[in-house]
């Protein structure tokens, strides 16, 4: 579904971009919208995707593109639903690790991707793993927020994004102590701040619809 379209030439010519990859994600099995802005992928989530779920429990993976459309707080505020904020800074890393088992068991997870290919594949790296083993297996439900930024041409386009933009960007952004924060070039270091450990290529949804995907015709997230 697809909120009004915009007139630019640049935004009529994402929207097609985004119309083909949405067509491959749901030959793949993914159940796909599309949104026009941040504001309209939170009111998409909240309108059309979690009233349909039965959802009592909700938690997240880092992604700046869900946080950037509102949901977060919208989420993080709700009484009515059990929270596991696994982004609490007051959290021992014991806790903070602890907190993100039990989010592997949830009714919904929200988090972005790295990447996805025009053929509709999600290619995502992870430092320690809980939000690619979420996309996986776990959560009854999940739900990705990406911005028009994400979309590649194909697997080599996708990791070479990731490995030499996405990942020395946030390694920035987290105040890592690798090389790609100084240089952002990536090193392929054995920093113990590393954030590249865990690859995930996910080229069809099992169950057919389990993962959702808000897709947005705006640059959103690293």
């Amino acid at each position: 579904m697809t909120d009004s379209v915009k007139t630019s030439p640049i935004d009529t010519y994402w929207n097609l971009k985004l119309e083909a990859v949405k067509e491959n994600l749901e030959n793949n099995k993914f159940e796909v919208f599309i949104a026009q802005t941040a504001q309209a992928a939170k009111d998409i989530a909240l309108d059309q995707i979690i009233p349909k779920l039965d959802i009592k429990s909700v938690s997240w993976g880092g992604s700046m593109s869900f946080i950037s459309t509102g949901l977060f707080h919208a989420l993080n505020s709700n009484k009515d639903l059990e929270v596991i904020n696994t982004f609490d800074k007051s959290l021992s890393m014991e806790e903070m690790l602890e907190r993100r088992r039990k989010s592997l068991m949830v009714d919904l997870f929200v988090t972005g991707t790295n990447a996805i290919t025009e053929a509709g594949h999600l290619v995502n790296l992870d430092m320690i793993g809980n939000r690619v083993a979420a996309i996986t297996w776990g959560p009854k439900n999940v739900l990705l927020i990406v911005g028009r930024n994400k979309l590649c041409c194909d697997l080599e386009d996708a990791m070479f994004r990731i490995k030499n933009y996405a990942a020395p960007v946030n390694a920035i952004n987290l105040n890592k102590k690798t090389p790609c924060a100084k240089t952002g070039v990536c090193q392929d270091c054995a920093s113990p701040d590393r954030i590249c450990n865990y690859w995930s290529i996910t080229e069809k949804c099992f169950l057919k619809g389990r993962i959702k995907i808000i897709l947005v015709n705006e640059e959103l997230g690293f």
